[in-house]
């Protein structure tokens, strides 16, 4: 049998270890650290955002920003429902409300007139605003910010802004992760850039990231004993794994072109198949790092349905993947408000994520395509 192929693989570049050696020859092994600093102002100078904190999760940086943005339980929050259980988790760690909101067809993001939808609906069974909105781009695509954000003005609901996914995409030139008053990125194994595990919080205000990072060390006072006045977390990135993302941050810029290339390459490959669409930027103001190619795949006009085409690329020892269940057809969620069009759902049922790392081989690449033309000839 063929090696696996991967949907996503890590890449390494070749300078992580030598930030990594550089740690152990001055022994510093424990969290925090020059490279923790070091890796913090990296994300600060490429996203365009004053502050970060370098975390071990990105669900635990989507948890920092509900407790710095004041959730508690019974109080509601707006979500993508099209996402990872990571977008939504946090919110009930808060024993806080997560309310479900459906994708729209263009991003396959939160869509902003349900939202608004959704908003106003909350306000008349509830009396109250939403406390925040998780927003999710998905598998790097921008959502549809202009609409999305006025409509977070208009009702001044904050947005926490789950760029999880998407470090190195843009909206209208300005890099993601830069548009939520607060806003969060992961380094997974599988993401763009990773350090093993890990993730950030970002801000402009000042005063939060330095109360994210309170809260991320146990909530420690300043005293010469340890004393704590309010619940703290392990949350952390460890001077080690920062390392690795020092070095990963000198490849990302690469890293996003051979993803984008290879989602032009499963066009060109494609693009003569019925029945099969790409999620696609609509405009010139979106540009994706296509983290993952994906592909929604119509029955009805097809010639291969989703999972004949998943189950053929499975028995090659290729590794693809259906899109996300949406959160509000998982069954952990099934009993909080949802606003669905049917959208989600109808793209969960149809759609499939191709293997796209950023180390692929032309040798992986013809594997595949022969896979694939076996199945639509």
């Amino acid at each position: 049998m063929n090696p696996k192929i991967y949907l996503s693989s890590p890449h390494m570049g070749g300078q992580e270890s030598e930030f990594v050696s550089e740690a152990f020859n001055n022994n510093w092994i424990a969290p925090l650290g020059p490279n923790v600093d070091g890796f913090e102002k990296d994300l600060q100078v490429y996203s365009g955002v004053a502050h970060a904190a370098a975390l071990s999760s990105g669900t635990a940086a989507i948890h920092l920003a509900l407790i710095i943005l004041g959730v508690n339980r019974g109080d509601e929050v707006l979500v993508s429902s099209f996402t990872f259980s990571g977008s939504i988790n946090p919110i009930v760690y808060q024993g806080a409300i997560p309310v479900m909101v459906d994708s729209e067809n263009d991003t396959w993001n939160i869509d902003p007139e349900l939202l608004e939808e959704a908003i106003l609906d909350r306000i008349s069974k509830t009396g109250k605003l939403p406390k925040a909105l998780i927003l999710v781009h998905l598998y790097g695509m921008p959502a549809k910010l202009n609409e999305i954000i006025a409509v977070c003005k208009k009702y001044e609901v904050p947005i926490i802004e789950d760029a999880a996914e998407a470090l190195g995409s843009s909206y209208n030139g300005k890099k993601l992760g830069s548009f939520g008053d607060l806003s969060i990125y992961s380094f997974n194994g599988n993401k763009i850039i990773t350090t093993s595990g890990g993730g950030a919080l970002l801000s402009n205000n000042e005063v939060w990231v330095t109360k994210s990072r309170f809260l991320a060390t146990q909530a420690r006072d300043s005293a010469p004993h340890y004393q704590h006045s309010e619940i703290g977390y392990n949350y952390r990135m460890s001077n080690i794994v920062a390392g690795i993302g020092r070095g990963q941050m000198l490849v990302l810029d690469e890293w996003v072109s051979k993803r984008r290339a290879i989602n032009k390459w499963y066009h060109k490959k494609l693009a003569k198949v019925d029945g099969l669409s790409f999620l696609t930027e609509p405009d010139n103001r979106y540009f994706s790092n296509f983290w993952l190619t994906t592909i929604e795949v119509d029955p009805n006009t097809c010639s291969a349905d989703r999972e004949t085409i998943r189950l053929a690329l499975q028995k090659a020892n290729i590794e693809s993947r259906p899109l996300w269940k949406p959160m509000h057809l998982q069954p952990v969620f099934s009993k909080y408000p949802s606003y669905v069009s049917g959208v989600a759902q109808r793209l969960f049922e149809q759609g499939l994520c191709l293997p796209s790392g950023s180390n692929m081989t032309d040798e992986e690449r013809s594997h595949i395509q022969d896979v694939l033309s076996d199945v639509f000839s």
